[in-house]
């Protein structure tokens, strides 16, 4: 927190004029309300500011709908990438207003989302060949795949929403599938895509591409340790990515064997998912792998296992929870000497 000592100083050097130091002030006050109530080693986790961004973000929907109508209207649906592109100028205009003027938080991620389904519809409409498609050849998707990831990538170093970031590492797993598609030439059923058995790399692909999402989330959280900045926020929606795409696989494979050593490595995987977000204090790592795998299990199988799988791992994630803080200062106490701690959030 700034104090007005230093603001003080500041102003009398000349660094800063009032406007700017009473706005500094104003800032450090709020963040410093913002996490009075919250632990020092929690995971600071914020998507809305108040009821007014939920306000914003309803009445943007609508406008997008009406917006969607009215130009389809005009072009009788006859230019589908005419008419992405008109929108992206109303979408780009009032990014500028909400994220860069107004800094919030629930409208940026609602235009993110808007800007990357608008992208992708329009590059898709004018480059993706439906009879290619019809026939399972998927080549034509992938510049317009390429082409989406590059406008995110515009749309992020222009605006820094957080919530993008995951958004772009998706479109990269999807470009990423869809050329393994085109150059192994294997059908992409959910079998192929990942099950470690299955035909085709689409397992490994989908594991590789969770590691390089874990490095970047790393990189970011490495990079702001005491979580403050924007960095760690993008760091968070990586980590909701990269903990599903390294779990799919593996647990895939374990909860179809349906054996009791298939279902015990299961448990010992997802320990050592705990163990691992203990130690980067990222509580988002553990949740996401923990609810994918809940989800597996009632889409592959529905028997006494799925009661005892989830039954375990409800009661590791309670456990996690309420002991979160010793857990993790025994934990990082042990792998101390190996673990560059000074890069790390700060244990009590």
């Amino acid at each position: 927190m700034i104090n007005r000592d230093t603001l003080k100083a500041a102003l009398d050097a000349g660094i800063i004029t009032e406007l700017q130091a009473s706005s500094l002030e104003k800032l450090s006050i709020s963040r410093q309300e913002a996490r009075s109530n919250l632990s020092v080693v929690d995971e600071p986790f914020e998507i809305f500011r108040g009821f007014n961004e939920i306000f914003i973000v309803v009445g943007l929907g609508i406008l997008a709908m009406g917006w969607y109508v009215l130009i389809a209207v005009v072009a009788n649906f006859n230019n589908i990438p005419t008419l992405c592109l008109f929108s992206a100028i109303p979408i780009w205009l009032l990014s500028e207003y909400f994220i860069r003027q107004r800094r919030m938080l629930a409208p940026a991620i609602a235009l993110a989302l808007l800007f990357s389904a608008n992208a992708a519809s329009g590059f898709v409409a004018q480059f993706a060949q439906v009879f290619m498609i019809a026939q399972q050849d998927y080549s034509s998707l992938l510049l317009p795949f390429g082409l989406t990831i590059i406008s995110l990538t515009i749309f992020w170093w222009r605006f820094a929403v957080p919530f993008s970031m995951m958004l772009i590492a998706l479109s990269i797993f999807s470009f990423a599938l869809l050329l393994t598609v085109v150059q192994t030439d294997v059908p992409l059923t959910t079998t192929n895509l990942f099950h470690l058995s299955g035909r085709g790399p689409f397992a490994w692909v989908t594991i590789i591409f969770g590691a390089f999402s874990f490095i970047a989330a790393m990189w970011f959280d490495m990079s702001d340790p005491h979580r403050v900045t924007r960095r760690s926020a993008q760091g968070f929606w990586l980590h909701l990515v990269a903990a599903p795409a390294l779990v799919n696989p593996i647990a895939l494979s374990l909860i179809e064997q349906d054996t009791f050593v298939s279902n015990v490595t299961l448990l010992i995987v997802l320990l050592l998912f705990s163990i691992i977000a203990v130690i980067i204090n990222r509580r988002s790592f553990l949740i996401a792998a923990a609810s994918y795998c809940v989800a597996l299990c009632f889409v592959v199988f529905d028997n006494a296992s799925t009661g005892l799988i989830l039954l375990s791992l409800g009661t590791l994630l309670v456990v996690f929870g309420a002991a979160w803080e010793r857990i993790r200062s025994r934990v990082l106490a042990l792998f101390g000497p190996i673990l560059p701690l000074d890069r790390l959030p700060p244990s009590t």
